[in-house]
Order: structure tokens, then C-alpha cells, then sequence
């Protein structure tokens, strides 16, 4: 590339992700990464500035405003490096290798990430926000270094990239078998950090621990252990009376910033959502419990209502809206009176939880709902209003960029929520999605991780954006008994192992396929963090499909799942609250996992709607004709009758013919 070809403006105004959009008018020459924009850093002998965030992110909207869109910045960053921004949800193998150079050079990460780097792509020096003043002082100084100390540079550099490709192993073999046993001390293990006072885990900024209450309530159902079921109901609905839940609209916030649930950071995703209607649901359906009923639809009501986008799901709102955190969704008790007049005013006040003192900044308050009034017709009235007058304030901007990982788990959550709860609307929309996904994101044989406005983007499909997935179709199998969505799953696995699986050792899993773009190193990182890891989430659907696939294909799943299962048998010992996910996959592997298979001459069959109501979480459910499928050879209607056939691993239990028999089977209330 020759000087004259050095671009000399931003470039991101045909990205395909909003969060560079957002960046497309600030007077830094901000580059997507790629080739093109390494190879200028090469040619011009500079280094790379690397800001990395997403677009529902606060403090990358600070960091955007005070430094970003300032002269003085663009000056010194478009004379000294070559300025390259990543949205991390459409590169998550970009995120995982800074983060982790990130997190080894400061000892902690967040967003937004700074990182700089020599032109092939090593970092030397990695950190997140900086106000303004700092920013140009580090800018300076790096560039400085780099002038002046070019050598040390380079020595870091290899260093930290020397360790980093040392650290990125996947998990290690040798681990202890996994047995129900591991699993039950796992759980004690967690259940001993429970914040019993407030629910949940951990301190202040306090997360929706949804992987590990799945696992709690898998748990339960596989051992009636009733400690488990506790953990799951004070978090469940500690977090639903907070000020984390819309109290209005449904949906939860990203997370907490205190550890009573109280205070959100307001950004709401579809990631979380989508995990949380899938524990929501299930403690519905395990216990009727109304409140647990009422979120699941709550969160099924915000995904469909205000996350959709051409039958698909986008993916976070902002937690700003007009420069201002919160401003949407924070009231004082002035503004109830003058919406709602003094009577129902007074008390919505009261029923919210807003006093004058507040919960939030400048005296705003949060709406909470501790109890349930007893007039819920009042209740009805009053969040109807105030969901008017708040359609009137500025909104939060949306993260329009559909991602393929966390539409899958939005499947999956609907799917289950449909099926279980009796809902036809929610297993609707979960069919819509994941045909859009497949018709859209899935080109030339190959998924992609992203598309915005019906446009695919480059950036190709990681592992758990085929894993998420494919757990979504294998779910819509079993609720509606419809081959395609096996079909299409099948392709999805066998992709994952043809290209994810390390073929020299068994049940590691790289993130990133063999042939995709080379980087540093290429990421493995089984821990689950705010979504599953990509290593858990193949586990899942790989177990899943091993009974409901031909006999040939059933042993190369089996195979894969039980090996890589075997290797988070030490994570499971070590530090099981990091593998929440992983907990949840292994309850459902030390039960069978449990297989139902019901014979049955109509679609509509009373049993088979039974089973996909009773069946507990990890269960593979199925219905048909007798031979119509792998779990239905040799099992037919008995007298004339549907029949169940519940199976445990590789033992069955004789058949059973109605709802009462079939829930005395699985254990669970009709």
C-alpha cells in the first residue's frame, strides 16, 4: 500500500454492526479489523490502537464521548497508530485473545478495551477506560516507547504472546469419571456461596446466575434434594421483585449493582433473557409456582415484543437513552402523582417501592415489587399508564445486529417455554427464528455469526454460535416432531466436528474453526462466563442428538460428548460455580439422560403433550408412529393405546398409557 493509499477518515459507516456505526462519525480513522487495515500498520511501521466494545456498553459510550470524538485525541491517535475498533458480540475470538492479554497484564477486564498492539497483531500493552487527560498521556507515552525503545517492545511482546498461546489449552485430560456423586458435591460446593439474606451469589455487581439454577433445578428433579430448589426460589424471586426486573414491561437488566437486586446497570440482552426465560419456565413448570409463571411470560412478552426483528431476535437495548443511564426507567414519587393523580399515585408509590430519598441518582427511584398488592385489576391500570408516559421519554437506542449463538439459545428457551408451560405462541416464534437464522445465516454450507438489516456479515460462525443452535433445533424436534429441524441440526454437529474438534485429542474443542482466519493464537476457553462456552454448549446438543440420530452417527456423538464431558470432570471439582453450564450438562448425563418415547397415531396426542410437559430439564422427549424414529424401533401402541416408554441410560421401564402413570415414571406433579 503506498502513502498516497493510506485512508485519511473513518471507515465504519458500512459496517454491518451497530457499534461501530456508532463510531462512524467520530474524527478518529477508525479501521475495521481485517488484512487490509495490518497491513497499513505494517507499511507505515506504527502501532495498532485496538478499542474493543459493544454497543449496549456504558462506559464505552463515556469513553466514546470524552475521547473518541475529540479533536486533540484524533489527532495524536491517527498520526501515531493505526486505529482499529471491534464490536467483541460479532468478533468473540478478537475479544477472547485481548482479553485474556488483558487480563494477564492488569489482573482484571472489562469493556471498553484498550489494547495496543505491534502491526501483527501482539500486544505489548492492554487496559479499558481511560478519561480523556490519562488517554492522551498514555497515547503519548506509547508512542514514545514504541519510537524510542523499539526493541523492549518487541521483547514484550513475544512474551506476552509466549504465555498467552501457553494458557489457551482447553481443558485437561485425566480428569476423575464423571458420576452422579460429582455432581452432588458440586452442587453443596455452590449452595456454600449462596447469599441466602439476598439470593443468589457473590457480592455487589451481582449477576443472574441462570447456568447454575438450571443445574440446581436439574439437580433436584434427579435426587428431591429440597436445598437445591430453595437456592433456585430466592434468587428466582429475589431478582424478579428487584429493580433488575421490569416491572413494567417484563425483560431483565444485565445486572445489579448492588447485592440486593435493586439497581440495574439498565442494559438488557438477549443472552440473558434468553437464559433466564429457560430457568423461569422450568421452575414453572417443576413447581406451578405464579410468580415463576408470570416472569417466564414476562421475559417471553420483552423478547418477542421489543427484541424482534424480521422473526429474529437483535441482540441488547442500550442502558442509556439521550446521553443519560437509566433516564427511561427511573420515577420519584412527583412524577406518579402528576400520571397517575394523588389516589393511584400515593399508591403505586407505595406498591413500587419510590420514595422521595430514591434508589437511583438525583432522588429517582427504581421500581421494585416487593409483594403482590391484592388488587391486581389496580395493578393492571397503573403499569398500563405507566408504560404510556414512558413511551413518551427518549428510549434506548437498540443493538440491531442479530447473532446466530445467542439466537439459538432463544430458541431453545422459547421451545421449552412453549412446551412446558402449554404456550403454542412461544414454540411459534422459536420456529420462526430458527428458520430465519438457518435460511439467512447459513451460506454456502457454512453459518455465519451475524447480520444486520438482513445483510450477513464476514465475521464466520464460532463454535458456540453452531452448538447454541443446533440445542435450539433439537429442542423445536422434540416440541413439534418435525424432522427438519433434526435434519439441520445434524448439519450443524457435524460441521462443529469436522472443523472445531482437535482431531489429535479427544474432547478438547477450539472456539474458532481450523479454517478461519489465523490470529495470535486460536481460542479454547471452556470456562462459561455470561453465556455458556462453546465447549459446553457442543457438549449439550451432542448428547442431545446421540438418541435421537441413526445408530452410526448416535456413536460418533456419544463418543464426543462423553470425552469431553470426562475433561470437565475438573472443573466440576475445582471451581463449579465457573462451569455453571457444564453442571447443568452433567445432571442431565449421570441420569441417561433420561429418554421418552411416546407411540402415538396423532400429533395431538394427550401423552405426548403430557411428556414434553413433565419431562425434567436434559430429557430427550419424542412422539410418533412406532419405527417412525431411533427412540420409537420396536415400540408400538400398547391395546390400542398411546403408549410411553421412559427410559434411564440403557434401562427402560415397561410402558405406561396415561398422564398419572407418566408422571409417577418421571417423578414429577401432573
Amino acid at each position: 500500500m503506498s502513502p498516497a493509499e493510506v485512508p485519511t477518515s473513518n471507515t465504519l459507516a458500512a459496517a454491518t454492526s451497530p457499534y461501530l456505526r456508532q463510531h462512524a462519525d467520530n474524527p478518529v480513522h477508525w479501521q475495521e479489523w481485517g488484512p487490509e487495515a495490518l497491513a497499513l500498520a505494517a507499511q507505515r511501521d506504527v502501532p495498532i490502537l485496538l478499542s474493543i466494545g459493544y454497543a449496549a456498553c456504558h462506559w464505552c459510550h463515556v469513553m466514546a464521548h470524552e475521547s473518541f470524538a475529540d479533536a486533540d485525541v484524533a489527532a495524536v491517535a491517527n498520526r501515531d497508530f493505526v486505529c482499529i475498533k471491534v464490536d467483541r458480540e460479532e468478533r468473540p475470538d478478537l475479544d477472547a485473545v485481548y482479553m485474556n492479554a488483558t487480563v494477564a497484564l492488569t489482573g482484571q477486564g472489562g469493556w471498553p478495551m484498550t489494547c495496543f498492539l505491534t502491526p501483527d497483531g501482539r500486544p505489548f500493552f492492554c487496559g479499558t477506560y481511560y478519561p480523556k487527560p490519562n488517554f492522551l498521556q498514555l497515547l503519548a507515552a506509547v508512542s514514545e516507547t514504541w519510537r524510542t525503545r523499539r526493541a523492549e517492545v518487541e521483547d514484550t511482546s513475544d512474551k506476552i504472546a509466549d504465555e498467552l498461546r501457553s494458557m489457551s489449552s482447553g481443558l485437561p485430560g485425566g480428569g476423575p469419571p464423571l458420576e452422579p456423586t460429582m455432581c452432588d458435591d458440586a452442587v453443596a460446593t455452590v449452595l456454600a456461596d449462596e447469599d441466602v439474606a439476598n439470593g443468589g451469589f457473590g457480592a455487589a455487581p451481582k449477576f443472574p446466575p441462570s447456568a447454575l439454577l438450571e443445574a440446581l433445578l436439574r439437580n433436584h428433579e434427579r435426587t428431591g434434594a429440597t436445598a437445591p430448589l430453595s437456592a433456585v426460589a430466592r434468587a428466582g424471586e429475589a431478582m424478579a421483585r428487584g429493580g433488575i426486573y421490569d416491572q413494567l414491561a417484563g425483560g431483565f437488566a444485565r445486572y445489579s449493582v448492588d447485592a440486593s437486586w435493586v439497581v440495574p446497570h439498565f442494559e438488557k440482552m438477549l443472552y440473558d433473557n434468553a437464559q433466564l426465560l429457560r430457568v423461569y419456565a422450568h421452575w414453572a413448570r417443576l413447581t406451578r409456582n405464579t410468580l415463576a409463571h408470570r416472569i417466564a411470560g414476562g421475559i417471553a412478552r420483552f423478547l418477542i415484543d421489543e427484541l424482534s426483528s424480521d422473526g429474529m431476535f437483535v441482540s441488547s437495548l442500550d442502558a442509556d437513552a439521550a446521553g443519560e443511564e437509566g433516564l427511561t426507567y427511573v420515577w420519584t414519587p412527583g412524577q406518579l402523582l402528576e400520571i397517575l393523580g394523588p389516589d393511584d399515585g400515593r399508591w403505586a408509590a407505595e406498591v413500587f417501592g419510590v420514595t422521595d430519598g430514591g434508589t437511583f441518582e438525583q432522588g429517582a427511584s427504581v421500581l421494585q415489587l416487593r409483594a403482590d398488592p391484592d388488587d391486581a385489576e389496580r395493578l393492571d391500570n397503573v403499569r398500563t399508564a405507566l408504560l404510556v408516559a414512558r413511551s413518551l421519554r427518549p428510549q434506548p437506542a437498540r443493538d440491531d445486529k442479530v447473532v446466530t449463538a445467542w439466537n439459538g439459545l432463544a430458541v431453545t428457551a422459547l421451545a421449552e417455554a412453549g412446551a412446558g408451560l402449554g404456550r403454542s405462541e412461544y414454540l411459534s416464534a422459536a420456529m420462526e427464528c430458527a428458520q430465519r437464522i438457518i435460511d439467512l445465516h447459513l451460506v454456502e454450507g457454512r453459518l455465519r455469526r451475524s447480520s444486520l438489516a438482513g445483510v450477513v456479515g464476514d465475521s464466520v460462525a464460532v463454535l458456540e454460535d453452531h452448538a447454541a443452535l443446533a440445542t435450539g433445533l433439537l429442542t423445536l424436534h422434540q416440541a413439534t416432531g418435525q424432522q427438519v429441524w433434526l435434519d439441520e441440526a445434524v448439519v450443524l454437529l457435524d460441521l462443529a466436528l469436522d472443523h472445531f474438534a482437535d482431531p489429535d485429542d479427544q474432547g478438547r474443542w477450539y472456539d474458532v474453526a481450523d479454517d478461519a482466519e489465523q490470529l495470535m493464537l486460536r481460542p479454547s476457553d471452556p470456562l462459561d462466563g455470561a453465556t455458556p462456552s462453546g465447549a459446553s454448549l457442543i457438549t449439550e446438543a451432542l448428547q442431545l442428538a446421540a438418541h435421537l440420530v441413526s445408530a452410526d452417527r448416535a456413536e460418533r456423538y456419544a463418543r464426543a460428548a462423553a470425552a469431553t464431558l470426562s475433561r470437565a470432570s475438573m472443573l466440576l471439582t475445582r471451581a463449579p460455580r465457573a462451569g455453571g453450564h457444564w453442571l447443568t450438562v452433567a445432571e442431565a448425563a449421570v441420569r441417561g439422560p433420561i429418554q421418552i418415547a411416546v407411540a402415538c397415531d396423532r400429533a395431538d396426542s394427550e401423552l405426548l403433550a403430557a411428556a414434553r410437559r413433565l419431562a425434567p430439564g436434559g430429557a430427550v422427549v419424542i412422539g410418533g408412529a412406532a419405527d417412525s424414529s431411533e427412540l420409537l424401533i420396536g415400540r408400538p401402541r400398547v391395546g390400542g393405546a398411546d403408549a410411553a416408554y421412559v427410559c434411564r441410560g440403557q434401562v427402560c421401564d415397561l410402558p405406561v398409557t396415561t398422564v398419572a402413570d407418566l408422571a409417577a415414571a418421571l417423578g414429577s406433579p401432573v
